[in-house]
């Protein structure tokens, strides 16, 4: 071991509900509730000094895992997933820096029993919490590490590629601010309009309608949810957010179809019509999300006729950073990133897409609690077409109360920004021991 390198001495995992307030629409399923994964890792450099870090992820099955299988089976098998994954970490020989450790467990180490995005998808708070203790460990923060001083490897080594000789992920970071802009989900069961209410909504304090959400937290970028299988409804959805948006002075707009389109001509027509029709709805939006279907490879679609028209970001197809090469070539033009992929597989899909000219955006899975510091993390340093997106303020806000207590600006959006102030000292900035968490019994590993 050199210098700096850590091993893994311990896993622990524990697994917290999440009860949402209003329902969540992915795709074809509706979300009510499920599970965040929180795992600490303790690591020891080559001296025997230890420090643990955290990491934490929700566990959203309709997100990472459609199929037909139900709801309840789903989020048990990932449950079941991450028991497994806990017992190969606390076991993993491998030493070195995070990058290093995490890329060797994503390459060896995930056993393909699912699909590969559910299988990310419980890996993620186990890989972050690598990264965070590591940061802890050497008493710096965990971005400061990504480079030459601290990495054995550059980042041709996991490309195999000489365009990276001598880059490491520091070089593609950008001067992290204090704050972000911050996008607000609007998902296709959220009420626009008074006449939409049923009686059944919520009563807890939390605005309901956009624009009573635009006013309190002072939104200026809006995802609007679509359906991706209904032309109409998807068209007048967007025309009704972007009346809102207009009313009240909102300047961005994106559109997320869900993965459901298989045609490109789905999209083009809704875009040369709402160009057509509303021009100044049109020129709001800053890209469009992912319209076609998760597995990239059997779904080979040219779509350099979409992103002609907006800027057209993957997100659950960019497994990998070679799943972002295989989009580039077939049109796509930016990257969505996300943390429930890991961080290591975010930083290399980061590095990747930049160099080659691809931009890129922070999208949120709903991080709650601890998952949403990595994730603002991410978005500060690697540099983004526009702030972060954060809707867990809109779904389950009072699940953050404890880590809202340190840092109030991550969890609730003022002047539609986030604050970012209050992330400071080693690995991720959490100042976890500030917190008084309180922690269900832990998983047997």
């Amino acid at each position: 071991m050199s210098e700096f390198d850590v091993k893994i001495v311990d896993c622990e995992l524990w697994f917290l509900p999440l009860v949402m307030r209003v329902p969540l629409k992915f795709g074809s399923e509706v979300s009510t509730g499920y599970d965040s994964t929180r795992v600490r890792i303790t690591v020891e450099d080559k001296n025997g000094n230890r420090a643990a870090g955290w990491g934490e992820s929700p566990l959203s099955p309709a997100w990472a895992w459609p199929s037909s299988d139900t709801f309840a089976s789903r989020l048990e098998k990932m449950r079941v997933m991450c028991r497994k994954l806990a017992a190969k970490w606390k076991n993993f020989a491998a030493s070195g820096h995070p990058m290093e450790i995490g890329y060797e467990f994503l390459e060896t180490q995930l056993p393909g029993e699912y699909p590969q995005l559910v299988e990310l998808t419980c890996n993620a708070p186990f890989d972050m919490a690598l990264h965070d203790a590591y940061g802890n460990l050497h008493g710096v923060p965990v971005y400061e590490t990504y480079n030459a001083k601290y990495m054995n490897k550059d980042l041709a080594a996991y490309f195999e590629d000489e365009q990276f000789k001598g880059l490491y992920p520091e070089n593609f970071f950008v001067k992290p601010g204090k704050t972000l802009p911050v996008w607000h989900l609007v998902g296709g069961k959220d009420l626009l309009y008074p006449e939409e209410a049923n009686g059944t909504e919520p009563d807890d304090g939390y605005p309901v309608l956009l624009d009573d959400w635009i006013k309190t937290d002072g939104l200026n970028c809006l995802k609007i949810k679509l359906r991706g299988n209904d032309e109409d409804w998807d068209y007048d959805r967007m025309i009704h957010v972007g009346r809102i948006a207009l009313e009240h002075g909102v300047d961005h707009l994106s559109t997320d179809f869900n993965c459901m389109v298989s045609d490109p001509d789905y999209v083009n027509r809704i875009l040369d019509k709402l160009l057509a029709n509303h021009p100044k709805i049109f020129n709001m939006i800053l890209y469009v999300e992912q319209p076609f279907p998760y597995d990239l490879e059997k779904n080979l679609i040219d779509v350099h006729s979409c992103s002609a028209r907006k800027p057209l970001f993957m997100d659950e197809s960019a497994h990998d950073w070679r799943f972002v090469k295989l989009g580039r070539s077939l049109g796509w033009t930016g990257v969505a990133l996300k943390t429930c992929k890991t961080q290591t597989g975010a930083l290399l899909s980061a590095c990747w897409a930049k160099k080659n000219g691809m931009t890129l955006m922070v999208q949120d899975l709903t991080n709650p609690r601890l998952a949403m510091i990595p994730h603002v993390q991410l978005a500060a340093h690697v540099g983004t077409i526009m702030g972060v997106e954060c809707n867990a303020m809109q779904f389950y806000p009072d699940a953050s109360a404890a880590e809202a207590k340190v840092h109030p600006g991550l969890y609730r959006r003022r002047g539609g920004m986030l604050d970012l102030s209050t992330l400071s000292g080693s690995g991720f900035g959490m100042r976890v021991d500030e917190m008084n968490l309180e922690l269900p019994e832990k998983e047997m590993i």
